[in-house]
């Protein structure tokens, strides 16, 4: 396994002040956010390390230099929209910049495109279903084509208001991947693979690595940490942001040596992306570069390096 970062959490860095960075810091790869550019609507969004409108091959070109001057690699290509929005326009912009994400990929040598699947929070799983077939396939298809993976992160997206009732994205249960993958069988459609979005449901974060250990193409590395005293208050049909709280690796619930000792165990050796998303560590650069050294320091424990 090689160990990396998510890139949304140093949004003003250009690329190469970004992987200089992770080089310096001890790190092997980045997932690389590739947003369009503008505004962003939620946190976490917007942030364009590869900005692959009009990326051609001169463009990869460009990329590759800074890699090899780095050391530093790619474990993905990151865009999470909504594909499956009521907004027809959302959905126009996502499925075209996604599709453009996936091109930039394969002219990268990328393997790996990290995505929502996307829901209208709205609908039922049952209702938003013959959509999310009609999106996805031909997504999928093109990425096959290209020798991309398209990796779905499990992440509700349903924390806060705006999202109720059923979030803004289907991938959130191994009922759900089992179905998503008896519909669209092919080899490169898999997730990203969160275990802190498993254990806020309640659901055990372990169990899924043995059934889905071939989907499983890339890793995030994010804790959680439940309050107990305001879960009994407000109860687990309250917005989650009320009683739950993204932390660092190894400041929240998740035991990481067992968690990476089990992906071991089904011969995961892709990457472990740390995804800094704890509030705690983010009113700064250098608070936001602190939390990535001590995720580093608590995870590799458990690794090789």
């Amino acid at each position: 396994m090689k160990l990396g970062f998510v890139s949304s959490i140093l949004p003003d860095y250009s690329l190469e002040e970004l992987l200089s960075f992770a080089a310096e810091a001890g790190f092997s790869c980045v997932e690389a956010q590739c947003w369009p550019k503008g505004k962003a609507e939620r946190r976490y969004a917007g942030v364009t390390h590869v900005d692959v409108v009009g990326f051609d091959a001169a463009a990869a070109s460009r990329t590759q230099a800074f890699i090899e001057k780095t050391g530093v690699g790619f474990s993905g290509l990151g865009y999470y929209p909504n594909v499956l929005s009521a907004d027809a326009d959302e959905v126009e912009l996502g499925v075209g910049h996604l599709i453009r994400v996936i091109d930039a990929a394969a002219l990268l040598g990328v393997s790996v495109v990290n995505s929502f699947v996307g829901r209208d929070p709205k609908q039922t799983v049952d209702a938003q279903w013959p959509r999310f077939l009609e999106v996805w396939r031909p997504i999928v298809a093109h990425a096959e084509s290209r020798g991309v993976r398209i990796a779905i992160e499990n992440c509700p997206m349903f924390f806060t208001a705006d999202e109720w009732p059923g979030g803004k994205n289907l991938a959130t249960s191994p009922a759900i991947w089992r179905r998503m993958f008896a519909d669209i069988p092919s080899k490169c459609f898999g997730l990203n693979y969160d275990p802190s979005h498993l254990v806020f449901q309640r659901i055990d974060h372990l169990k899924p690595l043995r059934e889905f250990r071939d989907r499983l193409f890339h890793v995030h590395a994010k804790d959680v940490r439940v309050d107990r005293d305001k879960l009994d208050d407000c109860g687990v049909l309250a917005y989650p942001n009320k009683w739950h709280t993204p932390k660092l690796p190894g400041l929240g619930e998740i035991r990481w040596g067992e968690f990476l000792g089990v992906l071991a165990e089904v011969g995961y050796d892709g990457p472990v992306a740390v995804e800094v998303e704890d509030r705690a560590f983010e009113a700064t650069v250098e608070s936001r570069r602190r939390a990535l050294a001590i995720s580093r320091r608590h995870l590799l424990q458990f690794m090789q390096g």
